[in-house]
Parts: C-alpha cells; structure tokens; sequence
C-alpha cells in the first residue's frame, strides 16, 4: 500500500487510554466525523479543512489532536496479545546494542540471534531472541552461548504494549511519547 506520510500520525486508543493504533490524521478525522471521539490529549497539531456549508458560507474545519480515545467497549483481547516480533522491533528494544559484545552497530550490521538455535528447538519468540552483530552470531554459530563461550550483557525481554507502540518506529510527537513513556516499565531498555 502506497501511503503518504504526513508530519506525524495519530495515537489511537480505547476508551481506558490503552492503545490500540496509529492512524493517520484523515483517519482521525473520520473518527471525528462520527462523533467516535471520546476526549484528546496534546494541542491539536493538524487541521483538515473541506467544504463550504451552503446555508453559512463556513468552511468546515476538524483539529486534530496527537492523541485520541475512541468511545466503544474495551477490547480485552487485545491488551493480552504479545506484540509482533520483527527485527526492526527487536533491535529497536535492544538500542542496537549486540549482547554478546556490547557494540552499537547500524541496521545492516544487526542480526535477529536466537539464544537457543531453531535448530536445537528454541522459539523464534520475543524471550528468544536478542540482536546480535553479524560477526558475534557467526561465531556463536549452532550452538548455546555457554557452548560457544559466549555471556550475554542483558536480558531479552516481551515489549508491553506501549513500548510496542513505541517500537513500531514511527516520527512520535512530545505529547505521544510522554503518554506512551508514562506506562513504559522504569526497567526497560526504552528509557535509557
């Protein structure tokens, strides 16, 4: 899908402030539309005007806000769910830090390394997997880290939903990454 990219997108989230998505300032604008909003964080920092009412001459006019909460039911199913694992995620959650060696390398240079080999029957799970330079999971190969001599500097860990929205690497406003930071554990990597 083709998409432009405005300045920043919308946080979306239900009606108890968990989030649920990012939309697009359009889409919020639907949201608006229908009356589906049920209150706003952040000064409105994207306004979507259309067209001129006959009756008034007025043009209409919805501001957006960074964050909205939609009015609905509280999806509970949705809270429980572990985020996607993807390697931008991952090497996003782990700073592009590799644990075997503690070097900060650039994307291209990251692998997603599997503490126990598929191989040998670990998971392709996010308490699995830790990012790993190239030339350090090459050399741990097949084997376990003990097997290859190898310590880890840190801990993989499953993002919560709000370091998840965090993670999807999206251009996030101040007021987006205050809110989403708020409910971040003081243990995670993202507050370093």
């Amino acid at each position: 899908m083709n998409r432009k990219w405005s300045a920043a997108d919308v946080l979306q989230l239900d009606v108890s402030g968990r989030p649920q998505a990012w939309v697009t300032p359009r889409e919020a604008a639907v949201i608006y539309a229908s009356d589906g909003v049920a209150w706003t964080l952040g000064a409105a920092f994207h306004v979507l005007r259309g067209g001129i009412q006959r009756t008034t001459g007025q043009q209409s006019r919805i501001e957006v806000h960074p964050i909205i909460a939609v009015r609905g039911a509280v999806p509970t199913s949705a809270w429980r769910q572990v985020p996607t694992l993807s390697n931008p995620k991952l090497f996003a959650r782990d700073r592009h830090v590799c644990a075997y060696c503690g070097g900060r390398f650039g994307f291209d240079d990251l692998t997603r390394e599997h503490i126990v080999p598929v191989s040998r029957g670990g998971g392709d799970t996010w308490m699995n997997c830790i990012t790993a330079c190239r030339p350090c999971n090459g050399r741990k190969g097949n084997r376990l880290p003990e097997e290859a001599r190898m310590t880890l500097l840190y801990l993989p860990y499953v993002p919560s939903l709000h370091e998840d929205m965090i993670l999807r690497g999206r251009r996030i406003l101040a007021d987006q990454m205050d809110f989403l930071l708020a409910s971040v554990p003081r243990s995670s990597r993202l507050h370093g």
